[in-house]
């Protein structure tokens, strides 16, 4: 990257990473009808806002937290962007999660998305990556609530699209835009409170008045709660998930892999910051509704949720059911308001988002050979799509939590947090899901391992591995899983840490 470029990237990259691809949705939307034309701008686009992601990150650890003020307008007149220790590098993982999906999604799209529909379907998915990033590094509460909106209408297009392959998409998608609407009507509700006890739409200003105000009046614990309400929908919080599972089995696999990494992470990150930033855990109302209210959605649906996945025969929604579940690991470590907790919980979406995105990369490309979608369609996949399953093997020991892998990292971090706080029943919580994640997981190698292929015509199929396009990202994630469980744990570790020092600076209550 040449110096000039690599300066102006780390002075506008923020700004550029939100920009880019709402311009290049438009283009894209336009394209003639050739073949991968479509694909191959979006994933040139996706490149650029990863490599301005990376400039945000590198930026934000050499100077420390900044402001970028749109168009030079000082808030809270002008709009800002704030990044800081929490926010870069989530804004990555969505760059990084898109570009790796892009280069999978080739040969997938061709297979579940009608020809004539695809510039539009890669329209909507930059615009969907536009609206997550803005959320991520917007200072701006209003704007928070229209860049959700922008990638969520955008996701609910992306998630209909999948009826080319299964007619179910249409149902999951209007179900999801119903809850997904209620979720953004109570958010914008909850701010519309906030801004009238407040006066302000910035996020520091408000943060501000808010601790001058000791807590503020009822107008201030109604906003909390509806922003709690919005922001629950939108991260599939239990009770208020069942948008999830249809949404994650029956969209197009891309679209899949992309909402599983990155959309629910999104939301969980505004969690974070409105939670703990916004308002704060000193207030008793906060402190009230995240230890006993979020803490018993997130290990009530830790624990059914786990067991629903048990139940499942569509490997699809056993994976779904798991991301709900593992969205109570995150919610836990918020609920357990310390350092350590958050850091657990920041860590575990990390891995969280590099977990099930490859493990549904996998379950992709299975279908994409063999169209795999239940249990015992996957007999003798060892045999027939060795890397393929050699790669699901190594995510679903990270998912489960076994040594040496990502998922164990994490999960130890958020129950040595559980355990300082003398919460030994929530470490109990995670052990015991754990096992049942080794029980839904562990059937699913059982059955691609110990049985024989299915015969065809008196004759077992043959092997027939997915194309290097799928395998590439897949392998890349299993790898990064064991990276981050054996060594890189140390640098990700520095991460949640210094994003948990920026939430919660007091350590605690």
């Amino acid at each position: 990257m040449a110096p000039l470029f690599a300066s102006w990237l780390a002075d506008h990259g923020a700004a550029f990473a939100i920009a880019l691809p709402l311009l290049a949705a438009a283009i894209t939307a336009l394209l003639p009808k050739v073949r991968r034309l479509p694909w191959a701008v979006a994933l040139l686009v996706s490149a650029i806002v990863t490599i301005a992601a990376y400039a945000v990150l590198q930026t934000q650890v050499d100077l420390g937290s900044f402001i970028y003020r749109m168009g030079g307008w000082e808030p809270p007149h002008g709009i800002s962007l704030k990044i800081d220790a929490v926010n870069a590098p989530i804004l990555l993982l969505i760059a990084a999660m898109g570009l790796m999906t892009l280069v999978y999604s080739a040969p997938s799209v061709e297979a579940e998305v009608q020809t004539k529909k695809r510039a539009p379907f890669y329209a909507a998915f930059l615009l969907c990556m536009a609206g997550l990033c803005g959320m991520v590094v917007t200072g701006d509460a209003f704007n928070v609530f229209v860049f959700l909106e922008v990638s969520s209408i955008s996701t609910y297009t992306l998630v209909a699209m999948g009826a080319n392959r299964d007619r179910r998409a249409l149902s999951a998608a209007f179900n999801y835009l119903i809850l997904g609407s209620i979720g953004a009507t109570f958010f914008v509700i909850g701010v519309g409170f906030l801004y009238a006890e407040t006066g302000t739409l910035n996020m520091d200003d408000m943060q501000r008045i808010l601790a001058n105000l000791d807590g503020g009046s009822r107008v201030a614990q109604v906003a909390f709660g509806f922003i709690v309400v919005g922001l629950g929908l939108k991260l599939a919080m239990f009770p208020l998930h069942t948008w999830l599972p249809g949404a994650y089995a029956y969209s197009p696999t891309m679209v899949t892999v992309f909402l599983s990494s990155t959309a629910t992470k999104a939301a969980l990150y505004l969690m974070y910051r409105f939670s703990f930033n916004v308002f704060d855990p000193s207030f008793d109302y906060v402190a009230v509704v995240l230890t006993y209210i979020v803490t018993a959605l997130a290990v009530t649906g830790m624990i059914f949720c786990s067991l629903q996945a048990f139940f499942q025969t569509d490997i699809r929604r056993t994976l779904a059911f798991s991301s709900v579940a593992q969205v109570g690991y995150m919610l836990l470590g918020i609920g357990l308001i310390s350092m350590s907790g958050l850091a657990g919980s920041y860590l575990h979406l990390i891995n969280h988002a590099v977990v099930k995105g490859g493990l549904f990369l996998a379950l992709g490309a299975m279908w994409y050979r063999f169209g795999i979608v239940r249990l015992d369609d996957m007999a003798g996949l060892a045999k027939t799509m060795p890397i393929t399953t050699a790669a699901f093997t190594i995510l679903a020991f990270s998912l489960i939590g076994v040594p040496f892998t990502a998922g164990f990292v994490s999960k130890v971090a958020l129950a040595e947090a559980a355990a300082e706080q003398g919460w030994w029943w929530a470490v109990g919580v995670i052990m015991i899901t754990s096992i049942i994640a080794l029980f839904y997981m562990g059937r699913m190698m059982m059955m691609a391992y110990f049985r024989d292929p299915p015969m065809v015509d008196g004759v077992a199929v043959k092997r027939n591995e997915a194309p290097p396009l799928m395998l590439i990202p897949m392998v890349g994630l299993a790898l990064l899983s064991i990276m981050i469980g054996a060594r890189g744990h140390v640098l990700l570790t520095e991460i949640s840490e210094n994003a948990a020092r920026v939430l919660i600076p007091g350590g605690g209550l």
